[in-house]
């Protein structure tokens, strides 16, 4: 599931502690201003959900799922940029990506 590499070569990335699926699989503005959707990770709503909904620092975030501190700052920092995008250009935000196996 996130055990994809970027390239052709080097070491596969460490896999997330995933804590908690979101409940909803893609979220739809309304009025849709543009039809092509965003895609947010797994990874990357488990964060939001530990740091912006449980207060958890980055620090024990990290820790709960096996990752940095500094990965999961730049989790968080392309997951809610990816939300406040979906606001303004009115587009679905969907969780996870179009190749990935339910």
């Amino acid at each position: 599931m996130h055990r994809r590499r970027r390239g052709a070569r080097g070491r596969f990335p460490i896999q997330p502690v995933i804590g908690k699926k979101p409940a909803a699989k893609r979220m739809l503005p309304e009025p849709m201003a543009a039809p092509e959707p965003i895609h947010i990770d797994l990874a990357e709503t488990e964060v939001l959900r530990l740091v912006d909904l449980e207060g958890l620092y980055q620090e024990n975030a990290g820790a709960m799922m096996g990752l940095s501190r500094g990965t999961i700052w730049r989790l968080l920092v392309s997951a809610r940029r990816k939300i406040v995008q979906a606001l303004f250009e009115g587009r679905p935000l969907v969780v996870g990506h179009p190749s990935d196996d339910d």
